[in-house]
């Protein structure tokens, strides 16, 4: 999976970029900002990292079941989780 790491910790602002985040094309490791807000590409995440991060009290854990996004919230900042191409044709063969 794709993480996009979005460096705020209000939901409503988070809320309000969030569409325009998932336009982005960025590049690995690339950061840009939006209405101020610093929005960067840190590539691809481990298999195990959800799990591990769901176990942690303080780590909320949001899914967009109709894109496969997972939204993970801890600290200051929102962690968007997009399933690549290679995810996606895994899933299709499990």
């Amino acid at each position: 999976m794709k993480c996009i790491s979005v460096y705020t910790k209000d939901f409503e602002v988070f809320s309000d970029i969030y569409e325009r985040i998932l336009e982005l094309n960025l590049d690995d490791n690339e950061e840009t900002e939006i209405d101020g807000i610093t929005v960067g590409d840190a590539g691809e995440i481990p298999d195990d990292y959800i799990e591990k991060m769901r176990q942690k009290p303080e780590v909320a854990v949001m899914r967009i079941k109709k894109q496969g996004v997972i939204i993970l919230q801890h600290g200051e900042v929102f962690e968007i989780l997009i399933p690549t191409e290679e995810d996606e044709e895994a899933e299709e063969t499990a």
